[in-house]
């Protein structure tokens, strides 16, 4: 009976031995998961806090650029504010003397519709130039936003007197002295063109740069040759592959003539092979302002 009540005492100190065993083993699983879990949304967290210092810097420099511009635009104003105060002083001066005749007193009056007019061209300007740079502001941050699963030193997305340029790193594109897009890279071409394709009326420029190692081959005379087959192998896959207007794309080689480093290093050369695409500025609105400004002039003498 003793030997009997032993046996059985002994079986349930294994049964719950072996429960307690796979109760732990299940938490430390729950535990890993958990753990891996915790460790992805750290990364998605650095992540986005570095997109968000990335769009904050692009911000700050076009609020730059546009604060200079305003600034310009107000010491203008002042000019004209202080011009027509002026005028209109030594007019009404003039008359109290008596000393102006009618005929000087109307070339007088048509000098202040002169200045009333630079005024209203001056405002016109001001809401061009405001529209010019609420267009970049947007397709800066649309580019910085498709390129963000990029690293920043293979695509650069930046505004500089006005101009937004991207350019992008030779080894995203190219094998060495290549001019063929390689298959990868379409990717990166994607993302450039669904945010053109969403601004139907810019123009752009694609441009070919290249380091100083000389290139030789069947094709290649030199890196001129290189950098604007280079150009147009980029140009004819956005054009085929991506629908966009070859009405609105430029293609060039600029060699190695516009490095960005100097070329005795290897990283040097490595920034130096990039293809640039350049949004043109949309001029035509300038144009015509300058136009009526230039046909409203006669009118006034």
């Amino acid at each position: 009976m003793l030997k009997q009540l032993s046996i059985c005492m002994l079986g349930g100190c294994l049964f719950v031995s072996c429960v307690g065993s796979k109760k732990y083993k299940n938490v430390q699983q729950e535990y890993a998961t958990l753990s891996n879990k915790y460790t992805q949304l750290q990364s998605d967290l650095k992540n986005c806090e570095d997109d968000k210092l990335k769009m904050n810097s692009g911000m700050a420099s076009l609020q730059g650029t546009n604060d200079n511009q305003k600034q310009q635009i107000k010491n203008l104003n002042d000019q004209v504010e202080y011009l027509k105060t002026n005028t209109n002083q030594m007019l009404s001066n003039l008359k109290d003397l008596s000393v102006i005749s009618d005929k000087q007193a109307d070339a007088v009056g048509k000098s202040l519709d002169k200045l009333t007019e630079r005024d209203a061209y001056i405002k016109d300007l001001q809401g061009a130039m405001a529209r010019k740079d609420s267009l970049n502001m947007n397709l800066v941050m649309n580019l910085k936003g498709a390129f963000s699963d990029v690293s920043d030193t293979d695509i650069d997305v930046k505004v500089d007197k006005g101009v937004v340029f991207i350019s992008i790193s030779d080894k995203l594109l190219f094998s060495t002295g290549k001019y063929d897009i390689n298959p990868g890279a379409k990717k990166v071409l994607a993302k450039v063109a669904q945010v053109l394709n969403n601004q139907p009326n810019l123009e752009f420029l694609v441009e070919g740069h290249t380091d100083n190692v000389p290139v030789t081959g069947a094709v290649l005379r030199d890196n001129w040759d290189l950098s604007a087959l280079r150009a147009t192998s980029v140009v004819r896959v956005l054009q085929n592959d991506y629908k966009i207007d070859p009405k609105r794309m430029t293609a060039g080689g600029r060699g190695e003539y516009v490095p960005v480093q100097e070329n005795s290093s290897v990283a040097g050369r490595a920034a130096n092979r990039r293809t640039r695409i350049v949004v043109l500025p949309q001029l035509d609105q300038f144009f015509q302002l300058l136009e009526k400004n230039a046909t409203a002039a006669p009118a006034a003498k």
